[in-house]
């Protein structure tokens, strides 16, 4: 008998699955307000991929790809050395089907604006295998000096 599949072409999530997703939901944010980068690389696969516009920007290229823990490790630290202070990262809450893992930093919070982000996370074997970091309007304008 074949069982639905979830977005990422996964079988559908049990209980270790959703155990699984939200840790990941939970460490992820833990280790950028720490600027943990062991932690954060942690929680990827060997083979993870990331994909930002904050990765052509930061490491002078063309493709916002990184590929491989290696490379993951130095935008990490890249990130981390150049990322404010006291960058907010309100969130209200994730979305998953157990493979995918979803949520949004909204522009506007109760304390203020802060950047327009929104997470997008499969996971497999219960580390990222694909993240893929989606910037709005806000977000892009740090890049571009647009916004303070």
């Amino acid at each position: 008998m074949n069982r639905p599949s979830t977005a990422a072409g996964q079988d559908l999530p049990d209980e270790a699955n959703a155990a699984a997703v939200q840790r990941i939901y939970l460490e992820w944010d833990a280790a950028l307000g720490a600027k943990d980068i062991d932690a954060a690389v942690a929680l990827y696969r060997p083979d993870a991929t990331l994909e930002s516009p904050l990765v052509g920007h930061q490491l002078g290229t063309e493709e916002g790809v990184v590929r491989g823990r290696i490379q993951l490790r130095h935008f990490v630290e890249l990130v981390f050395a150049s990322q404010p202070p006291k960058r907010r990262r309100f969130r209200t809450g994730y979305l998953t089907d157990g493979a995918l893992l979803i949520w949004e930093y909204p522009r506007q919070t109760p304390d203020g604006d802060q950047q327009d982000i929104v997470e997008v996370m499969e996971i497999r074997g219960g580390l990222i295998a694909h993240h893929r970091v989606y910037w709005g309007w806000r977000a892009l304008a740090t890049l571009t000096g647009g916004a303070r």
